[in-house]
């Protein structure tokens, strides 16, 4: 034995008991975090090829048709909502699409009383 090799003393009954808990619990942490890992990447993938799909829908062109004279004013988004506000003849009416697929999806008039 040289001078700068030291002896590692024979771990107690207690001391061993201790590092098989310590390792017990090191493993199931890092099963934990693997499982969280693999969780978020499966998520992740999920919304790659959902979001895949959306843009082939979203791909295709589309035209409204307006109301003869009618002039666009003011175009907006509202969560997963196109609105259009037209200038219809003086009268306000508000057109909305889906983001997505652009499909109509409502129509508010504004009128004034007689």
């Amino acid at each position: 034995m040289t001078t700068t090799d030291t002896a590692v003393p024979e771990p107690s009954p207690e001391q061993a008991a201790l590092f098989a808990r310590v390792r017990r619990m090191m493993l199931i942490a890092g099963l934990t975090t693997a499982l969280a890992i693999c969780a978020v990447l499966i998520a992740v993938g999920y919304r790659l090829v959902k979001s895949e799909g959306r843009a082939a829908e979203a791909a295709s062109d589309v035209t409204a048709i307006l109301p003869k004279g009618a002039k666009i004013v003011s175009t907006g988004l509202a969560g997963d909502r196109l609105v259009v506000s037209l200038d219809v003849g003086g009268v306000i009416e508000i057109r909305t699409f889906d983001a997505h697929t652009l499909k109509p999806a409502g129509r508010l008039k504004f009128a004034n009383e007689p």
